[in-house]
């Protein structure tokens, strides 16, 4: 059984695809059923649901984004 992680406002996390702008890294703005989600290359602000998240998440980076 996989262990949930805790996700928190202000953690990085790096998806598997990249941003059309090529970074890989996301700041979470907003936890629950939906995450918002900020690119932390060009800024661009996206809703994607938790599930494809925690389907496609490569690392998480506790603490404040920039």
């Amino acid at each position: 059984m996989t262990e949930k992680i805790n996700f928190e406002i202000g953690d990085v996390v790096k998806l598997k695809k990249p941003h059309p702008c090529g970074s890989q890294e996301w700041a979470i703005l907003r936890v629950g059923a939906d995450f918002r989600l900020k690119c932390m290359g060009c800024g661009h602000q996206v809703m994607v649901s938790r599930k494809l998240v925690e389907k496609n998440i490569r690392g998480l980076r506790k603490g404040k984004a920039e």
